[in-house]
């Protein structure tokens, strides 16, 4: 599908969508349970990916019409999948339920689409095997399809900490049902930290204690999953969040109002106080989970991305439009995620006259040598590109024209209904 957006101005009031990460995670929790009922989950391409995982190691996930999510879980023993577990697009799926593969008494087959079968897995691989199971990549490069047996019993590992923040997740949230718990220690230092956090966060609610250490994160083993009352909420996304609160910033006539931004353990939280350095009007009313951001002129900053990783594409699309030098540090890890985010940004935006200077672990964008214009564009198979090149589009010279909108599904599939209601020109093709 293809997406035109003209310059606009917008306001009024959006709900932030439900949190991607918290839903993978509570699903899979409650597939670790007995069952559990997952409130307000965001129900996206990714996370029926969880969804279908769940199903296939014994479990089942129904849809009620209003969205919540009844699941049956396999109570902490996953069976031998009937069939190859189908990762999609899905990045978090493929990694927390490889976890999930080793507990189970056979043989697991992931795989996913291009994009995902070119993203790196060997540490994960590795700590399985540390733990007694028998873990690899049919091609030997890391990469998937996976083939993952167990079952593992738990015990201790070691696994770099500047690759991907989920392969401590996924072990986290498998150890605390393996018979000895499982101890990991971190070979360097941890990126995308706060999604560790968040991880700690919903096992806390699912009844279960994980907990940091000096060298790196421990669970005990022998432990249920089961929340209070026998059922989970989920929270708004920040990272969602951030384009809501950008449109406003760099398009905002009068103030774009985001409900469901309550405080949690997710850094990309971090965009409300990028946007205030920045010089953006942000006013964010914690205890009613409400933020109001309003258009203001804005000045380059340097921002380290090494906890927010999602957040890059959006500081980008900021930079193009404030005054000075926006530099985008720490960013070497956001080369892995669906596409390598911090030369797609560099190039699309590259299209709409913004000038970019690309190093292996930074982005540095010219906001005062730039001229933003509408252009066509590529959003890449990326829901976070596609979204923040929209919002450059609200303030650029010119019609945008961007390829693959459709791909927001990933994470925000309403995400230009949105744009529409707060007064965007939308126009789709598709």
């Amino acid at each position: 599908m293809d997406v035109t957006i003209e310059p606009s101005h917008v306001r009024g009031t959006a709900r932030a969508p439900p949190s991607k990460s918290y839903t993978h995670r509570a699903i899979l929790a409650a597939g670790y349970a007995d069952g559990a009922t997952v409130r307000d989950p965001l129900w996206s391409a990714d996370t029926r990916a969880t969804a279908r995982a769940v199903d296939l190691f014994g479990g089942d996930v129904t849809r009620a019409e209003n969205g919540t999510l009844a699941v049956d879980g396999f109570g902490g023993r996953p069976g031998v999948p009937a069939d190859v577990i189908d990762c999609d697009n899905s990045g978090t799926t493929m990694r927390l339920v490889t976890a999930t593969a080793a507990l189970a008494d056979g043989t697991s087959v992931l795989t996913g689409d291009e994009s995902l079968r070119s993203r790196p897995q060997g540490p994960l691989l590795e700590a399985v095997a540390d733990l007694g199971g028998e873990a690899f990549s049919t091609r030997g490069n890391g990469q998937a399809p996976l083939v993952v047996t167990g079952p593992v019993s738990g015990g201790a590992t070691s696994i770099p900490g500047d690759v991907s923040s989920q392969y401590v997740s996924a072990l986290l949230m498998a150890g605390a049902v393996t018979d000895e718990g499982i101890e990991i220690d971190l070979e360097t230092p941890l990126k995308s930290a706060p999604y560790v956090d968040v991880t700690i966060e919903v096992l806390g609610a699912f009844g279960v204690d994980a907990s940091h250490t000096d060298a790196g994160f421990a669970v005990d083993g022998g432990q249920s999953y089961a929340p209070t009352g026998g059922e989970y909420r989920v929270p708004g996304d920040f990272s969602s969040i951030s384009y809501l609160a950008a449109a406003g910033a760099v398009a905002g006539d009068d103030a774009v109002r985001v409900e469901g931004a309550r405080p949690s353990a997710q850094g990309d939280s971090a965009i409300l106080e990028i946007l205030e350095r920045m010089g953006a009007h942000v006013d964010w009313r914690r205890d009613e989970g409400v933020v109001d951001v309003a258009r203001s002129a804005l000045d380059g900053i340097e921002v380290s991305v090494e906890d927010t990783p999602d957040l890059l594409p959006t500081v980008a699309t900021l930079g193009a439009v404030a005054d000075g030098d926006t530099r985008i540090t720490n960013a070497e890890h956001v080369r892995f995620k669906e596409t390598d985010r911090v030369s797609a940004m560099a190039a699309e935006l590259g299209k709409m006259g913004v000038e970019t200077t690309e190093e292996r672990d930074s982005l540095t964008v010219h906001g005062s040598e730039s001229s933003l214009s509408g252009a066509t564009v590529d959003g890449r198979g990326d829901h976070r590109i596609v979204m923040s090149l929209a919002v450059a589009a609200l303030a650029a010279d010119g019609a945008t024209t961007i390829h693959g909108a459709e791909h927001v599904d990933v994470s925000f599939p309403g995400f230009f209904d949105v744009l529409y209601d707060l007064g965007a020109s939308v126009e789709r093709d598709e």
